[in-house]
């Protein structure tokens, strides 16, 4: 199995994943626009051929990334598929300087296995949630804020702050 970089031919066996756990209720649907628009943010797992699994990591903020759109084939679930793409997010993340990375997300016993804490939803910028503003679940949210440290990068001392929200 290879983890890589997301090409454009992906994309229809991206949202073929994303929209079978999102008919679910396992997480928010994304449009072809959204991921064609987002492409540079995915990775995926694939193997023969077949995209097994895929994932995000979206900049929010200087010092701040997402990691998100995780879904992984059920046929490829258990076999360490997520955690390689969560891995992949966070190399990238180390890579380009982001010190902290966040989810918000259903699979909690998930991201405790890949370092990431329980946090307050609070502990985000406003601009966090100019997402989270156009789902539908916006009011009665039960997804739950996670965020880890990402190793060996120190957040600079003087950063910008990020803008306030609406």
């Amino acid at each position: 199995m290879e983890i890589r970089k997301a090409f454009i031919a992906d994309v229809p066996a991206i949202e073929a994943l994303i929209s079978h756990f999102a008919d679910r209720d396992r997480m928010l649907h994304r449009s072809l626009s959204e991921l064609y628009e987002n492409l540079r943010d995915f990775f995926v797992a694939e193997e023969e051929g077949q995209v097994l699994g895929c994932c995000a990591l979206h900049l929010v903020w200087a010092d701040l990334a997402e990691v998100k759109s995780l879904a992984v084939s059920e046929t490829a679930q258990g076999k360490g598929v997520g955690r390689r793409l969560v891995e992949a997010c966070l190399a990238e993340a180390a890579q380009i300087g982001i010190p902290r990375v966040f989810c918000l997300t259903y699979e909690v016993q998930f991201f405790t296995r890949c370092g990431f804490r329980v946090v307050d939803r609070s502990e985000f910028p406003r601009k966090v949630w100019s997402e989270c503003v156009r789902c539908p679940k916006f009011f009665d949210c039960t997804e739950v804020a996670m965020s880890r440290e990402v190793p060996g990068v120190v957040a600079a001392r003087s950063m910008p702050r990020p803008p306030e929200g609406p």
